[in-house]
């Protein structure tokens, strides 16, 4: 997967640097519509947002106590926005 027009947020004592003035537990990633894919183990795996809103429904139920690093696509410092106002 492309890190182009991302970046790639590493996971310190279960937190990441969401904007330059803020870190958020990882856990909120889940719900980020602009969390694209976490690392687990080395491996990129898709977001359980983006999975949750796109045909890789079947994506593996990804444990964020374990996620290394999300790479999010918020090149705008926007910060989190919760996919559930794009869902409902």
């Amino acid at each position: 997967m492309s890190d182009r027009g991302s970046r790639r947020l590493p996971v310190v004592r279960g937190r990441v640097q969401c904007t330059v003035k803020e870190t958020i537990p990882v856990d909120r990633c889940r719900l980020c519509v602009h969390s694209a894919s976490v690392v687990v183990k080395g491996r990129e795996l898709p977001s359980p947002a983006r999975a949750y809103c796109s045909r890789c429904r079947d994506a593996p139920d990804v444990d964020m106590a374990k996620v290394e690093a999300v790479i999010c696509d918020d090149m705008q410092g926007e910060g989190f926005r919760s996919i559930t106002s794009i869902i409902s």
